[in-house]
């Protein structure tokens, strides 16, 4: 059905048409009237009184030879004129039909992005709000300590909305990445959805920030509270890093290297995040004594987010450590476990459309890794986790239902999983792409839905694409370039934006208008 709008156009032709074509006929009827003019008065009486004598001889010659050249003159300017304006007319209405965007004209409109441009806005902005959502979480933490649960539930619901919008732009860029949709103007759609998503995400996040701002009230009288509140998380931290170490020690000593791989460096980059952490917040304090206020809330962020960080390290080897203890106490029954569906694959009784010679295949394989297992266990040191990921994986293929023992390894280890990828782009989420973003938050996705194994899977995927985006990145930057001590490092992991010199303005609480608007630099 033709829209009214494009029903229109033909008709406000037709109508200027009509008025150019009256206009030259009108033009050229004036032109033949002058020039007709001179023939139609030839032989008339001349009505003007006789001339005086001296000039008859010039009128009997201007008789005698026709019409003279003043006669042609006013219609030949005439019939100029008409052209002329004829002319014009033509350029202007050309100039304007090229310049004109209203309807039924021709614009000048600017090119359409190309797929590779659409992409590479939408990789940017997946980056720039997952940055925004983790760095309000970290801010939020600190608010929760000082305030109660109902001065602080309007930034918990900013911030949860947040979240779901940064998710949903994630499944629909995973969803592309997979080749859905297939049509070429469905996918151009998709990208502009990834960037609304991630657009609306960071407007909830920036709507909330005056309040925020005005209930820390950092650049005032909140500014003491909350120092003695980072100083304070900051003193546990010394301690429990400390604590942790003797932990990842004690964790080498009963387990193969590869158990403790994935929190390798941890306590040293949490170690690096203090340093940054109290040069940071003795910075505050100079600038609270002599009254800057700007500049100590900006220095007070700073140490915040390096607490903050040094806390998800920490907290990451803690947490492993006490998964391979959980993990090393499960192995057992999950050996019983998997024994038992691998007895009941042997009768038959399985979910799954698999043929005999598949099903026979599969509890071959099952029965040699749980043999592999039962050998690591008597031979030394080894990684619980691992052998529960590896019996969890072949009970899996069995498709016996994959309940008792056997589930609950496949959980732990999918938990541990996504946590440990979960902290690795935090503490560098300066330097992580959208790929390891995009695949975290599908394998929580996953987790929650109770699909361990995928979840597992996943989350290993966006490990491996978060380290290799720092591998990539390097680190570029040194303290013996004249940065101060961490600095570097809080440029990886994001607590300070890298927009100047001294490492940016630290990372805060908002979307991106309101992130950055504390200052590490003394007021003007």
């Amino acid at each position: 059905m033709t829209s009214s709008l494009i029903r229109g156009r033909p008709r406000r032709a037709k109508a200027h048409i009509r008025v150019r074509v009256a206009h030259a006929v009108l033009g050229v009827m004036a032109g033949v009237g002058w020039l007709v003019l001179p023939v139609m008065t030839a032989g008339a009486r001349d009505p003007v009184p006789a001339a005086p004598a001296e000039s008859v001889a010039g009128a009997a010659a201007q008789r005698g030879g026709g019409t003279s050249t003043a006669d042609y003159a006013l219609p030949l300017i005439a019939a100029v004129a008409a052209v002329s304006l004829a002319g014009y007319g033509y350029l202007r209405r050309t100039r304007r039909a090229r310049t004109r965007t209203t309807p039924g004209t021709v614009s000048l409109a600017p090119p359409a992005p190309s797929p590779a441009d659409s992409e590479r806005q939408a990789r940017a902005a997946l980056v720039l709000a997952d940055d925004c959502v983790r760095t309000s979480r970290e801010e939020l933490s600190f608010a929760d300590v000082l305030f109660a649960e109902p001065d602080t539930e309007p930034f918990v619901h900013a911030l949860r909305g947040a979240e779901t919008e940064l998710a949903a732009a994630c499944a629909i860029w995973r969803r592309y990445e997979q080749g859905m949709p297939k049509d070429a103007v469905a996918r151009r759609q998709a990208l502009v959805g990834v960037v609304g998503r991630c657009a609306e995400a960071g407007r909830l996040l920036d709507a909330a920030v005056p309040a925020l701002d005005g209930l820390r009230e950092l650049r005032g009288p909140g500014l003491a509270r909350a120092l003695e509140t980072a100083e304070g998380r900051f003193r546990e931290l010394a301690g429990r890093t400390v604590t942790a170490g003797d932990a990842l020690s004690a964790l080498r000593e009963r387990c193969t290297p590869a158990a403790a791989e994935p929190v390798t460096g941890y306590l040293e980059q949490a170690k690096d995040r203090l340093v940054f952490a109290t040069t940071r917040l003795n910075e505050a304090r100079q600038a609270a004594d002599t009254g800057d206020g700007r500049r100590a809330a900006g220095q007070l962020r700073a140490a915040e987010g390096a607490v903050a960080q040094a806390d998800v390290l920490v907290t990451g080897v803690e947490r492993l450590a006490a998964r391979l203890r959980e993990a090393a106490a499960l192995v057992p029954a999950a050996l019983t476990g998997a024994e038992a569906e691998i007895a009941v694959a042997r009768k038959g009784a399985v979910q799954g459309p698999l043929t005999s010679g598949e099903l026979h295949a599969r509890v071959a394989h099952a029965d040699a890794v749980l043999a592999s297992v039962r050998r690591e266990l008597t031979a030394g040191p080894y990684d619980p986790l691992d052998a529960l990921r590896r019996i969890a994986r072949a009970v899996e293929r069995l498709d016996t239902g994959h309940t008792g023992a056997p589930a609950a390894a496949a959980l732990l280890v999918a938990r541990g999983c996504v946590a440990g990828a979960e902290d690795f782009v935090t503490v560098h989420r300066g330097v992580v792409g959208p790929e390891a973003r995009v695949r975290l938050a599908e394998a929580a996705r996953e987790l929650g839905a109770g699909r361990a194994d995928r979840a597992d899977s996943l989350a290993r995927e966006a490990r491996d694409l978060a380290e290799r985006d720092v591998r990539a990145h390097g680190n570029p930057r040194t303290s013996a370039d004249g940065d101060s001590p961490g600095v570097a490092a809080a440029i990886v992991g994001g607590i300070l934006l890298a927009e100047d010199p001294d490492g940016g303005p630290p990372a805060s609480f908002g979307g991106p208008e309101t992130r950055g608007r504390h200052s590490l630099s003394a007021s003007a």
